[in-house]
């Protein structure tokens, strides 16, 4: 592969780091994942709370994360974090988990997302496009499509950082600009506003009991409160976090960003923010636009597809398809072009494969990148991807608070350390942002168990893999 010596080059200005961030956010979630979180909590106000809330969260922990990004400003982003806060095998059990699912299972489902809404417009190239069996797996072409992606994507980042950023840019400009266009069309173009009917439920949690959906409430929902209402959130938000993940993708490309130590922080921030306001804004049309019961029930929980028919009916599908086509291609791109390179900084402390430690002729990390398209194009093939990544969310919360609890121990431990952006709100923002997500991992280990296990599994079989790795360290 020619592989050489170099070092990374910082190519990347703040608006190239801002459209990482919103572009890695940005996939097919948002398109999605309201219709399961109005069927676990059934009312107006608590979508949007669990909207707001998740938004909060996102924006606490980036800031949170500028000051470590300022202290670290090198490749690897939260794998270094956890490194330097705590010990290596915390850094490692972040990194391998990323390696074995966080990453390479969201690289497949964005995209096997891409081929879903392909096959509006080529149904052969969908995922119900039957093609042959491996043993017992069942291929259809819409994997081999998403696999295509994969290792076209890996090709263009292979060539260099230029190319990278160049598809990021457009993508994500394009994907922004059409989700401003398709918000301001849902309030100020439908025909029909549900708007009152809808925010008459206020905050009146409901829970379905599958007898009747014609209705803005079904008669067939029954009230919850207290504790039930607690696991519905819990379970709800599992959507919007998986929806609002990826933000920290920039912190893993520092040494190729200009002025790290300002532009990480800043476009974290900025990043976090737009995309906020979009997935609030965007879920307040639905409400515009469509009545609850048809955001729970509508088909295949393609909300945005819905909302679109009744703003656009002769064109709508079509529109959000080409949407979401553009929208998956660009996140895939910013998560490609980030995660190969903490597998780079694992490498180079002597935790991954050995090649994945140097860049090739480009100063892109290609061996890194190219192992990652296997994994993640073998998760494409699996059809698995879709239920970890239900089932990552609390190791991926897990992992977010145990880095902004470093800042806490990095505070101590390193009181004079150069910090020249520090955490906002420091210290009730970042405890209160462990507080939340507290009380989210532990709504999940008592309402949803199976939302759980699968993510620490994974977790710990990073254990012995640790040691083993550590033990076959050439000794010095």
């Amino acid at each position: 592969m020619n592989e050489t010596q170099q070092t990374f080059k910082p190519t990347l200005g703040l608006f190239d780091a801002t459209m990482i961030v919103a572009g890695s956010m940005i996939g097919s979630g948002i398109f999605i994942v309201s219709a399961d979180i109005t069927r676990n909590v059934g009312s107006a106000g608590w979508l949007i709370a669990v909207w707001v809330i998740t938004g909060f969260m996102t924006l606490t922990a980036a800031m949170s994360y500028g000051e470590l990004s300022a202290m670290f400003p090198k490749a690897g982003g939260q794998y270094v974090y956890l490194k330097e806060a705590f010990n290596p095998l915390a850094g490692f059990l972040y990194g391998w988990s990323f390696f074995a699912v966080i990453q390479t299972a969201t690289i497949a489902a964005v995209g096997v997302a891409f081929s879903k809404f392909m096959a509006y417009l080529v149904p052969e190239l969908g995922n119900n496009y039957f093609l042959f069996n491996i043993g017992a797996l069942q291929i259809h072409s819409g994997q081999l499509l998403a696999i295509a992606i994969i290792i076209l994507l890996t090709y263009i980042n292979s060539r260099g950082i230029k190319e990278g950023k160049l598809i990021q840019t457009v993508f994500t400009s394009a994907k922004l600009i059409a989700l401003f266009g398709l918000i301001l069309f849902g309030f100020f173009w439908v025909k029909n506003s549900f708007w009152q009917q809808n925010m008459a439920t206020g905050f009146q949690a409901m829970q379905d009991a599958g007898v009747d959906h014609k209705g803005i409430i079904p008669s067939g929902w029954q009230g919850i409160s207290g504790a039930a209402l607690l696991g519905a959130i819990a379970a709800a938000m599992t959507g919007s976090i998986f929806s609002s993940d990826a933000w920290n993708n920039v912190t893993f490309i520092a040494g190729e960003i200009k002025n790290p130590k300002r532009n990480i922080g800043l476009s974290l921030f900025l990043g976090t923010l737009l995309v906020t306001i979009i997935y609030v804004s965007t879920n307040l049309m639905y409400l515009n636009v469509l009545p609850l019961n048809e955001i729970a029930f509508c088909a295949d929980d393609r909300v945005a597809v819905a909302a679109a028919n009744k703003i656009f009916p002769d064109f709508g599908t079509t529109l959000i398809a080409l949407l979401i086509m553009v929208s998956t291609f660009g996140c895939n791109n910013g998560l490609v072009l980030a995660g190969a390179r903490v597998y780079h900084t694992m490498a180079q402390d002597g935790l991954f494969f050995r090649n994945a430690g140097k860049l090739n002729a480009a100063s892109v990390p290609g061996y890194a990148l190219w192992i990652q398209c296997i994994v993640a194009s073998a998760w494409c093939l699996s059809g698995k991807y879709g239920d970890l990544l239900d089932m990552i969310s609390f190791v991926v919360v897990m992992f977010y608070m145990l880095t902004i609890a470093g800042i806490f121990v990095l505070r101590k431990k390193r009181p004079d350390a150069d910090r020249p952006y520090k955490a906002f709100g420091y210290p009730v923002l970042p405890a209160l942002y462990i507080m939340l997500g507290m009380a989210f991992c532990i709504l999940l280990i008592i309402y949803k168990p199976a939302f759980v296990w699968p993510g620490l599994i994974i977790v710990a079989a990073g254990v012995p893999i640790y040691y083993i790795a550590v033990a076959n360290q050439p000794k010095a």
